[in-house]
């Protein structure tokens, strides 16, 4: 999943209860090896993404996507805030035509909380590329830098108005460390 800068969703998925895993990588392109400065250079086509590993016991996919949809703004085109360029696309990557279909749905269910269209892509799924180990669980590991004051810290308030009942400090979401 694709929506802006990947340490904003990382930081809302390292906090919900039945999420195993949460790696923030770039995907989404052919350019091979892509790093940080070259994705943000906007030359490789990559977005800036999150994989998320769940128990769906525990929590539903759609939650899971609701989620995506609650913690950036899916209705701005190639943009969120100041982060500008492909790189920080709204984009949904299926693996198969079931996740499609899920996708396409929650695309659906969420357009009611935004009252412009929401712009998210679904595109197909290329080859992932972890992001470097600076960039895992940035929110956390890096609590005192601007940005996370800023940014992420009210899109976490968003999700935490929402989905209270959801949350849980990342040490204690199974399989995360």
């Amino acid at each position: 999943m694709a929506g802006g800068c990947f340490w904003c969703l990382d930081a809302v998925y390292r906090r919900i209860r039945g999420v195993t895993s949460v790696e923030s990588g770039y995907t989404g392109s052919d350019w091979p090896n892509p790093t940080y400065e070259s994705v943000c250079s906007g030359r490789t086509g990559h977005a800036e993404a999150v994989r998320v590993g769940f128990d769906e016991s525990v929590v539903g996919a759609d939650l899971i996507l609701d989620l995506f949809f609650t913690g950036h703004d899916p209705t701005t085109l190639n943009r969120q805030g100041h982060d500008v360029g492909t790189q920080y696309r709204s984009a949904l990557f299926p693996a198969d035509a079931a996740d499609e279909e899920l996708y396409r749905s929650a695309i659906r269910r969420n357009q009611e909380n935004w009252p412009d269209p929401i712009v998210t892509t679904i595109e197909p799924l290329g080859t992932w590329y972890p992001a470097e180990d600076f960039h895992q669980d940035f929110y956390s590991n890096r609590p005192d830098v601007g940005y996370c004051h800023v940014i992420i810290t009210p899109k976490l308030a968003k999700v935490r108005q929402r989905y209270s009942e959801w949350l849980v400090e990342p040490s204690e979401s199974v399989g995360l460390s």
